[in-house]
């Protein structure tokens, strides 16, 4: 076998290789001799066929197989000899030319083919110990923690609708429909055919519902309020705006106490208990955030520590698969890129520049994980697939049945938790000061660093 290297840029690599005509013989024959105990032929008893027969019968079909496997491990053999390995399937140029192929099956001409791939880089790791990570403190207070018991109360207690003559008050549960203008223009996405909204609950922009106190059910009103200016859209941020807002139906809260009474129909013991209950889903959605800005600072940081050129196929096929999910949000919400202030140029830059992060950061999180041998049991891979499941009430059947068939899905379900081992792995060692927050302080963070780099799981 013959192996001349023609091109050897960056990653790209090419590769000449020569399989020798008596090479092919010498597995065709050993490919025959196989087949010579399966063979079923007319009038010669199983095991008893001779092989030149066997070769009239049977050659050409042999043969290719013998050349397709010939090639594959070749290929890997010749890999494994230059100590690299191929970021994606390598590809092979087999000649075009007919009659060379037939006289390569008919054992009388060398196979000679092309092969074109990438390299996996080398990683060198960056030193990890002492990182500077910030870790988000945040407590609940006590005026948080009676707003949100107020709003499980609130949610709990019923509502019922107070007919066609209904006033709008303070606290009632309102189906609403809307359209927002900025100097009488409408602007995208401040219409909706059917809103709902809790007077009182602050769900809208500040002015928004006290407005509507007073109002009748089918009646249109036209109110007037400012975008705050640290609005989550800058476009919208700091403007006037009007808002012609139809009552469809007012539903009233239903009487009753926030008492122990209450509690027992939620299935707590009493109010203290209800309200350690709610505490506790406070703190751990709170734990949950914290850890998402920790994970996020790490990942920056490991981006900014490695700097090696990634494989553009692996890069291609990650964009790919970012930009179908990327334009199917565009079209589903008839939307243009001009909308969300960008072009279709930028956008595809942007995400160019996201899915080179994402397969580098895929690399180095690979390799950490690999040198300090991190790895995720049966167990863990387990209750990821468990989460997955639970995340479809009423179709658990079906996704548990996709996954049992579906071994390379199943696999996949391993990265994310692979991936958090890692981080947390990089956490232990890194130096965490503590950062006392509030909740919208904490929530405005991780805004911020989605803004800059829409963070997803990497392959």
């Amino acid at each position: 076998m013959q192996v001349t290297e023609t091109l050897n840029e960056g990653l790209k690599r090419k590769l000449s290789v020569t399989i020798p005509a008596a090479d092919l013989v010498t597995r065709l024959d050993a490919k025959l001799e196989e087949l010579k105990g399966q063979a079923n032929i007319k009038g010669f008893r199983p095991g008893k066929v001779p092989t030149a027969h066997l070769k009239k019968v049977y050659g050409r079909s042999a043969m290719s197989e013998v050349m397709t496997d010939a090639i594959n491990s070749t290929v890997s053999d010749t890999l494994d000899e230059r100590k690299e390995r191929a970021a994606t399937q390598p590809k092979v140029d087999l000649p075009q030319d007919q009659n060379v192929i037939n006289e390569v099956l008919d054992g009388k001409s060398d196979l000679a083919f092309e092969v074109e791939y990438e390299v996996l880089p080398p990683v060198s790791l960056m030193e990890l110990k002492g990182l500077k990570i910030n870790k988000p403190i945040v407590e609940v207070t006590d005026e948080e923690l009676d707003a949100e018991v107020n709003r499980v109360f609130a949610q709990n207690r019923g509502y019922t609708d107070k007919g066609d003559d209904a006033v709008v008050e303070q606290g009632d549960r309102l189906g609403l429909s809307f359209v927002g203008k900025i100097d009488g223009v409408e602007f995208p996405g401040g219409k909706s055919d059917h809103a709902h909204l809790t007077v009182g609950s602050n769900e809208f922009i500040p002015g928004f519902e006290e407005q509507l106190v007073g109002q009748k059910k089918g009646e249109t009103r036209t109110i007037n309020v400012t975008f705050p200016a640290d609005y989550g859209n800058a476009e919208l941020a700091g403007k006037e705006a009007t808002f012609d807002v139809t009552i469809l139906h007012v539903d009233g809260p239903n009487q009753g106490e926030l008492d122990d009474e209450f509690a027992k129909r939620l299935g707590l013991e009493d109010v203290a208990a209800l309200r350690k209950t709610v505490k506790e889903q406070m703190e751990s959605a709170l734990e949950s955030m914290s850890r998402q800005h920790i994970k996020r600072q790490i990942l920056d940081a490991l981006d900014d520590g490695h700097k090696f050129d990634v494989p553009e196929q692996l890069v291609e096929a990650e964009f790919n698969t970012i930009w179908q999910r990327v334009q199917h949000e565009v079209e589903s919400h008839g939307r243009s890129f001009e909308d969300e202030g960008t072009t279709e140029e930028e956008a595809r830059e942007q995400y160019k520049r996201i899915a080179e992060r994402r397969v580098r950061l895929g690399l180095v999180v690979a390799e950490i994980g690999n040198q300090n041998e991190v790895q995720v049991t049966d167990d863990e891979h387990q209750q990821a697939l468990l989460a997955e499941i639970r995340r479809f009430p009423g179709q658990e059947q079906q996704v548990y049945d996709y996954y049992r068939k579906n071994a390379q899905a199943l696999a996949s379900l391993r990265a994310p938790v692979f991936e958090n081992k890692v981080v947390d792995f990089v956490a232990a060692q890194a130096d965490m000061t503590e950062k006392k927050m509030s909740r919208d302080e904490l929530a405005k963070l991780i805004q911020a660093d989605e803004d800059e780099v829409p963070e997803e799981h990497h392959h």
